[in-house]
């Protein structure tokens, strides 16, 4: 059953516990991701060494990515509109939408939120570290030794790691014939050919 309150909590790693707002509605099955992708996006700021500003921004919006998952329709519209998005994608925009009136102010973290499902051309290392985490936390069974190369890979060659991920979040909706948001494929476009640009 999801909590209104978030009053669950879980220590990954030994890290910090995590502690969510009095808004989030989640189980506590979603809480174990949550604090995953958290402690994901942790390390990697570690090793990147991109200082504690800019890792407390990467926390937050992994923090908050998922924090309205489990919360009814009538909850995430009070927090955003819906759009022509499917339903599973909502909490997204919702998750923005509550942090926003919740005091978050930062551009970057509040498009981490509302894009962490579809892609954004226009994010900064929060969006791209929250898009990264959310799919290869280790909680995630299949193809469990590729994504584990992939997180590895992340804190040395991020870009790389970003366009592979893509490449197979984007293929799997194609691969179910679901239509593609404009945000995805512009993403796509905007990695492909910052990719084509790399020296070989």
């Amino acid at each position: 059953m999801a909590e209104p309150h978030a009053r669950a909590q879980e220590r990954m790693g030994g890290g910090e516990p995590i502690h969510l707002p009095p808004w989030a509605v989640v189980t506590a099955t979603r809480v174990g991701h949550i604090a995953r992708v958290v402690a994901l996006v942790e390390t990697w700021a570690a090793a990147r060494a991109v200082g504690a500003v800019e890792t407390d921004r990467w926390r937050r919006a992994a923090l908050l990515h998922d924090a309205l998952r489990d919360a009814e329709p009538g909850v995430l519209a009070r927090y955003a509109p819906q759009g022509t998005w499917p339903a599973q994608l909502w909490h997204g925009p919702a998750a923005a939408g509550a942090a926003r009136a919740d005091g978050e102010r930062d551009p970057g973290v509040l498009d981490a939120l509302t894009y962490h499902s579809i892609g954004y051309a226009s994010w900064d290392d929060a969006g791209r570290m929250l898009y990264l985490a959310d799919w290869l936390e280790p909680g995630r069974s299949h193809e469990r030794a590729l994504l584990d190369t992939l997180a590895e890979r992340v804190p040395h060659d991020p870009a790389g790691a970003l366009r592979e991920v893509a490449a197979r979040r984007i293929g799997w909706v194609i691969h179910r014939h679901r239509p593609l948001a404009r945000e995805t494929w512009e993403f796509w476009n905007s990695l492909a050919a910052a990719g084509s640009s790399s020296p070989a």
